[in-house]
């Protein structure tokens, strides 16, 4: 049976809705996410092995990230200005996270993303081959110190974490923003399967005002920089929500 995808943006719930000739990811108005999961999830492996037809591209240009071993002068000048704030709330250049040591440094779409916590797993699954390495893992998000600490509770994340409330790292480094790269077949794809594998969003941080004003349509990136500061060996940046590089290319960046 032949599979096209599209997406209606409507509310924040999924739905699936399954018609003679199509598959069609819809975002549904009243129903949730939890209450679809038991219908659809028989025919989730169909969906993710679909090859997307022309409506996919309309969404998003490509799935696969940009990697880059240089930036630009521009960029390097930019981040020079870029603070970000640790746990305990200590302004830090964000280039001090890797003027004296290599760092993976993921940049995560918002403290409450669902997507950003699989890839914070993604990344801590490769953490012991960082550690022999002599590699630190990093992850920074664009929002509050306290969004920042409710992330780190809820992830358990094991490695270092910072806020970005202005996201100024994000503009220096240029990362994608906007609806039409937020909600994309993949994207929704990946969300079903996530909460499936029992992963969740956290719904109070995705709809506080400054995420949703400024943070809810950003995407991310991940990049592996050090030791020197201007020094960025990796860059990837997301073109869509849950555009994961592959993690044997961050690895051959940070530990070959």
């Amino acid at each position: 049976m032949a599979c096209s995808l599209s997406t209606t943006l409507v509310s924040n719930s999924l739905h699936l809705n399954r018609t003679t000739n199509q598959c069609r990811l819809l975002v549904h108005p009243t129903l949730s996410l939890n209450q679809n999961l038991p219908i659809y999830s028989k025919n989730l492996p169909k969906l993710l092995t679909t090859q997307y037809h022309e409506t996919t591209a309309r969404f998003a240009s490509s799935a696969a990230g940009v990697e880059s071993s240089v930036l630009s002068e521009d960029t390097t000048s930019s981040l020079d200005s870029v603070k970000v704030f640790d746990l305990k709330g200590n302004e830090i250049p964000i280039s001090d996270l890797w003027k004296d040591r290599k760092a993976v440094v993921a940049f995560a779409r918002h403290f409450g993303c669902v997507l950003c916590r699989k890839r914070a797993d993604y990344l801590v699954s490769k953490k012991d081959i960082m550690d022999a390495s002599g590699v630190a893992l990093v992850l920074i998000g664009p929002g509050s110190i306290d969004q920042a600490k409710s992330f780190a509770e809820q992830s358990k994340f094991q490695g270092e974490i910072y806020a970005d409330p202005t996201h100024s790292s994000y503009e220096a480094l240029q990362f994608v923003s906007g609806v039409l790269t937020t909600f994309t077949p993949n994207a929704g794809l990946k969300i079903i399967q996530l909460y499936m594998e029992g992963y969740r969003q956290d719904w109070k941080l995705s709809f506080e005002k400054d995420t949703v004003s400024r943070g809810g349509w950003k995407q991310g990136g991940i990049i592996v920089a050090g030791p020197g500061k201007n020094n960025i060996l990796y860059l990837h940046k997301d073109k869509e929500a849950g555009d994961d590089p592959e993690i044997e290319d961050i690895l051959k960046a940070c530990c070959s």
